[in-house]
């Protein structure tokens, strides 16, 4: 069997180390290719078809509405046969206290039972949240393991990290 590697990530401005920095790549995505570097996972990215502001306050605020109102955002595209993968690390950054609302649409689309999902999040101070737990009851048939939490500000140099993890 094989392993995906998905993800959502954001680039444009994000906030980063206490400050407003714009990102010509994603925190999230740069974790990502970095697993994809010490595995022979592929590569899936998930997407909204309508994309957050490239704003940070104004992304911040679309997401905490897209929260309140449990929304399921419409995605631009789905892997094409996920029943090969029994393996899946789940990547994500950390939007008020779990997931963005589109990894949530991803996850209720498949069934998981039996699979394995590695999750992991970039952040920056508030780790995974909620975010095992979500991916749990959202997927009760797989087995979730234990998360891995990167501060965005330091994915540059989390291979190490990454790799003890995987």
């Amino acid at each position: 069997m094989a392993e995906l590697i998905a993800y959502f990530s954001r680039r444009d401005e994000n906030y980063v180390s206490g400050a407003l920095k714009q990102l010509e790549v994603g925190n999230t995505e740069v974790v990502a290719g970095i697993i994809k570097k010490l595995t022979v996972a592929d590569m899936f990215q998930i997407e909204p078809k309508k994309a957050y502001s490239k704003d940070y306050n104004a992304c911040i605020a679309q997401a905490q509405e897209d929260q309140r109102s449990n929304a399921r955002p419409e995605l631009k595209a789905w892997p094409q046969d996920m029943e090969q993968y029994d393996t899946i690390y789940l990547g994500y950054p950390n939007y008020w206290g779990t997931m963005p609302m589109a990894v949530f649409t991803f996850l209720e689309h498949y069934d998981f039972n039996g699979k394995t999902i590695r999750p992991f999040c970039t952040h920056e101070g508030s780790g995974l949240g909620s975010s095992v737990s979500d991916i749990k009851r959202l997927c009760p048939g797989a087995n979730v393991e234990k998360g891995l939490a990167i501060h965005g500000s330091l994915v540059n140099r989390a291979e190490k990290e990454v790799g003890a993890w995987i």
